[in-house]
């Protein structure tokens, strides 16, 4: 499968949007932490601080994915999104607590670490999307994170050394059952694009492409192990 072509030939809004940030996609893809992880080389204190990080974000994004189901246009989206809300949750406490375990860090020790300005920053603007903007532009908004990392586990699942530290993570977001849902999360937005005026279309587009950046910014903060400077 090749970055061009992501899971399936995409509808328009969602074809227009993986071409016009191809290259944020790219960046991630290369970035030393995604490939220090495919080749098992990833120190662990930076695996750390991504785990800790990331379960602060699944929470604000399951907070996101509930006002998207409130604002769904039809009940199939409600529940769709719903679910997904749920999910997130779950996963921040199943494979997290058996990270967490894995890897040695308290649940007093994850209480005790503030979200770092990057993964406050990209939770704060998945909120403030969700609850100030139009379902359409909620969902692009939502978007990158399920996409993104559907693409970036499949692109290391090819080229992972076995066996590796981060097998579990890997067969994660490399499994079948989560393209699965990213294929639904894209097929919603489009649906919801195709209904939209051009400028809420516009609204969706930028939504996603500030989302697919601060993506970039999640995985860069992690690999430099990123706190409040003051």
């Amino acid at each position: 499968m090749t970055a061009a072509t992501p899971l399936d030939a995409a509808p328009r809004f969602s074809q227009e949007a993986w071409q016009g940030n191809l290259a944020v996609y790219e960046a991630i893809r290369t970035m030393p932490f995604n490939e220090a992880l495919a080749a098992g080389t990833l120190g662990v204190s930076r695996f750390r601080h991504y785990m800790v990080q990331d379960a602060h974000y699944l929470i604000a994004f399951g907070r996101a994915l509930a006002v998207a189901a409130a604002k769904a246009d039809d009940a199939d989206g409600l529940v769709q999104f719903a679910e997904a809300a749920k999910v997130a949750v779950i996963v921040e406490r199943s494979l997290h607590t058996d990270f967490f375990r894995s890897f040695d860090i308290s649940p007093a020790a994850f209480e005790a670490t503030a979200m770092s300005p990057v993964c406050h920053h990209y939770s704060s603007f998945l909120i403030a999307s969700a609850h100030a903007e139009p379902y359409p532009v909620v969902l692009a908004a939502l978007l990158p994170c399920f996409w993104i990392y559907a693409e970036v586990g499949r692109d290391i699942l090819g080229r992972a050394v076995r066996p590796n530290p981060y097998d579990a993570w890997i067969d994660t977001y490399a499994g079948e059952e989560f393209h699965e849902a990213v294929r639904a999360v894209i097929a919603a937005t489009d649906r919801a694009a195709e209904a939209s005026s051009p400028t809420v279309r516009a609204r969706m587009h930028r939504a996603y492409a500030h989302a697919s950046k601060l993506e970039w910014m999640f995985w860069d903060s992690a690999w430099r192990e990123a706190d409040w400077p003051i």
